[in-house]
C-alpha cells in the first residue's frame, strides 16, 4: 500500500504494518451505561437551571399556602365587620408589648398624630391610667407657638405623637339589657378581665357628654382638669346609688328594684362606685372597647396582623380569601379554555381548508365581542338564573378559549407536515391518533406556557371588573382583592397598608406566574430535549 506525500511522491507502508482489529469476533450493541430520561424528566432539569422560573414558582406556592392557612390562622371570619376599628394599622399586642420602648415596631398598632395640643395628650394619658393599656407609644416631637388668649399672648405646647390606634379609643357607652350586664359581669369574673369601668355623671364633668373617656374632675367644658396638692387627677365616678336602680309597680305598689353589680372592681374603687345607669329598661355602661372587643369575641384579642380595611375587615384574613377564590377561579378557567381551545384549534390546523376557513371566522365573530360588555350583560341577565360565579366563568369562557385555539391551530400548521407525522400515517394511524399522539405533544410546550400565562391574565381581568365594582363577589365570598383594592383606595391617606398589602400581592401573583410560564415554555421546547449547557 502506498501513500501520496509531498510533492506527489508516493512512499510504501510495509504490509507487516497493517493487522485486523476484530478478526473472528463476535460483535455486539454496547450497553447504555446511562438511564434513559423521559421527556418530563428531561424538562424538569431544564427548569431548574432557570433561576428566575424556581424562584417565581415558590413565591407561587408561597402565595397559594398563604391563601388556604391565613384565614385558618388568623381565627377570624372574613364576614365580621368591627365598626371601631376600621382603617387601623398592623397590630399584635404580645409584638406591641415586648418593643413597646422601642422607636419604631411594625405592629404596636402605631398611629402618628400632629399638632396635638396638651389637653388633648391629657386625655390619652388618662386612658393609660384608668385602664393601664397607655396609647400614648412616644412623643416624637414638642413645639412651642405664641397665641392670643383674651387680649394677652401665651406660649402654648404642641405635640407629635404616636399612639397606639387600638388604645387611643379608650372607654366608650354602650347601652345594654340587664342580661347582657349580667353576661359581661360573669364574663369578668371567669376571666379576669375589666370591661365595665364606673360610670361618670356628665353634671361632674361640667357637662361633657361626648367624651367618655373624661373620668376626673374639670374646670370648664374645655375638659380642664383639676388636680389635687400632689398634681393628680381626682376621680369624677359616681356613687349615686340611684343610678342602678329602677321603680316598677308590683300590682298597685311601686317598688324600687336595684339591677346588682356583683363583678370586678377598678383597683382605686372604695367599695361605692357605680358602674352602670339603669334608664328605659336598659343599662348605660363605660367599657373599655379593647376589653369589649375581647368579651364579644370570646376573649379572643383584635390581633390584626395585616391590620383592617374601611369596613373593620381583617386584612390578613380577606386578603386570603380573596387569593383563594381568585386562584381557583384562574385555574378553572383556563382548564376549560384550554381543552375548548385545544380541541378547535386542533382541528382547524390539522384539516385546514375549508373546515379551517368556516371556525376560522367563527371565532373571529366571537373574538369582537368586547369582554366587559359580554361580563355586565351575563351578569345582569344571567346571575340570577345561575348565579354570580356561574355567569363570571361563562363570560370568560365565551371568548377567552379563542387565544388558545389560534395558537394550537398554528402548531399543529407547523408539525403536521413532519416526516414522523407522515411515517406514523403510512403505518395507518389515525387522524385522532395523529393529532393527539403525534403532534400535539410536539405543541405541548407552547400551549402549556400559553395555558400558564392565562392564570395571570385571568386573574388580572376578575380584579379590575371586582375593583370597577361590575361584579360584586362580596356577598358570595365575602371579599376579593379587587373589592380590598377598591376600599383602600378611599382610605390611602389614613390607612396605606389597606391599599399596600392587596396590591403587593397581586403584583407578586402576576409576576410570579409570567416568571414561571416563561420558564414553562423553555423546559417543554422539545428542540432542547437532551441539550446539557
Amino acid at each position: 500500500m502506498c501513500v501520496i506525500m509531498d510533492n506527489n511522491v508516493y512512499e510504501h507502508i510495509p504490509a507487516e504494518q497493517f493487522e485486523f482489529q476484530q478478526l473472528n469476533a463476535e460483535l455486539h450493541d454496547q450497553k447504555l451505561e446511562t438511564k434513559s430520561r423521559g421527556y418530563f424528566a428531561d424538562a424538569m432539569i431544564r427548569f431548574k437551571k432557570n433561576k428566575s422560573s424556581v424562584v417565581a414558582a415558590w413565591i407561587i406556592l408561597f402565595l397559594v399556602m398563604f391563601s388556604i392557612i391565613s384565614p385558618l390562622v388568623s381565627g377570624i371570619d372574613v364576614r365580621h365587620m368591627d365598626t371601631v376599628y376600621k382603617s387601623h394599622p398592623p397590630f399584635i399586642k404580645a409584638v406591641a408589648d415586648k418593643f413597646s420602648d422601642r422607636n419604631w415596631c411594625f405592629w404596636d398598632g402605631g398611629y402618628t398624630h400632629e399638632s396635638q395640643s396638651e389637653s388633648q395628650l391629657l386625655v390619652w394619658e388618662a386612658i393609660g391610667m384608668e385602664t393601664g393599656l397607655n396609647p400614648v407609644n412616644r412623643v416624637i416631637s414638642e413645639t412651642v407657638q405664641k397665641e392670643k388668649y383674651r387680649g394677652q399672648w401665651r406660649d402654648v405646647k404642641y405635640y407629635t405623637i404616636e399612639n397606639n390606634k387600638y388604645y387611643e379609643r379608650g372607654v366608650v357607652y354602650r347601652t345594654v339589657s340587664y342580661e347582657e350586664f349580667q353576661r359581661i359581669q360573669d364574663f369578668q369574673n371567669e376571666s379576669g378581665i375589666q370591661v365595665i369601668y364606673p360610670y361618670v355623671e356628665s353634671k361632674d364633668i361640667n357637662d361633657i357628654k361626648d367624651n367618655p373617656n373624661i373620668w376626673y374632675q374639670v374646670k370648664d367644658a374645655k375638659g380642664t382638669p383639676v388636680v389635687d396638692a400632689d398634681g393628680n387627677l381626682i376621680p369624677a365616678y359616681s356613687t349615686n346609688p340611684a343610678l342602678l336602680q329602677y321603680k316598677e309597680y308590683e300590682g298597685d305598689d311601686l317598688v324600687t328594684v336595684e339591677v346588682p353589680y356583683n363583678s370586678l372592681r377598678i383597683e382605686s374603687d372604695p367599695g361605692n362606685y357605680m358602674y352602670g345607669y339603669v334608664r328605659s329598661g336598659s343599662v348605660t355602661i363605660r367599657v373599655c372597647y379593647f376589653t369589649y372587643y375581647q368579651y364579644i369575641n370570646e376573649g379572643r384579642l383584635p390581633n390584626y396582623i395585616f391590620g383592617t380595611n374601611s369596613l373593620g375587615q381583617d386584612l390578613f384574613t380577606a386578603i386570603g380569601v380573596g387569593a383563594r377564590f381568585s386562584l381557583i377561579f384562574a385555574v378553572a378557567v383556563s382548564a376549560i379554555n384550554l381543552c375548548i381551545g385545544a380541541v378547535y384549534g386542533a382541528i382547524q390546523g390539522y384539516y385546514g381548508g375549508w373546515i379551517d376557513l368556516f371556525l376560522d371566522r367563527v371565532s373571529d365573530i366571537l373574538s369582537g365581542v368586547p369582554f366587559i360588555v359580554v361580563a355586565t350583560l351575563f351578569k345582569l341577565h344571567l346571575a340570577d338564573k345561575v348565579g354570580i360565579v356561574p355567569s363570571f366563568i361563562f363570560a370568560f369562557v365565551l371568548t377567552g378559549w379563542i387565544g388558545m385555539a389560534a395558537l394550537t391551530r398554528k402548531q399543529f400548521y407547523r408539525f403536521k407536515g413532519q416526516e414522523f407525522v407522515l411515517a406514523a400515517r403510512t403505518l395507518g394511524a389515525s387522524d385522532w391518533r395523529l393529532m393527539f399522539k403525534h403532534v400535539f405533544p410536539n405543541s405541548l410546550g407552547t400551549i402549556v406556557t400559553s395555558c400558564a400565562l392565562v392564570i395571570p391574565g385571568v386573574i388580572n381581568s376578575e380584579t379590575n371588573l371586582t375593583y370597577l365594582g361590575i361584579i360584586n363577589l362580596q356577598e358570595v365570598f365575602g371579599t376579593s382583592i379587587g373589592v380590598l383594592l377598591s376600599q383602600g383606595q378611599t382610605s390611602m391617606t389614613s390607612a396605606p397598608h389597606a391599599m399596600v398589602f392587596p396590591a403587593v400581592f397581586i403584583a407578586l401573583l402576576l409576576i410570579s406566574f409570567n416568571l414561571f410560564g416563561n420558564g414553562l415554555r423553555d423546559a417543554f421546547n422539545p428542540s432542547m430535549r437532551g441539550v446539557e449547557d
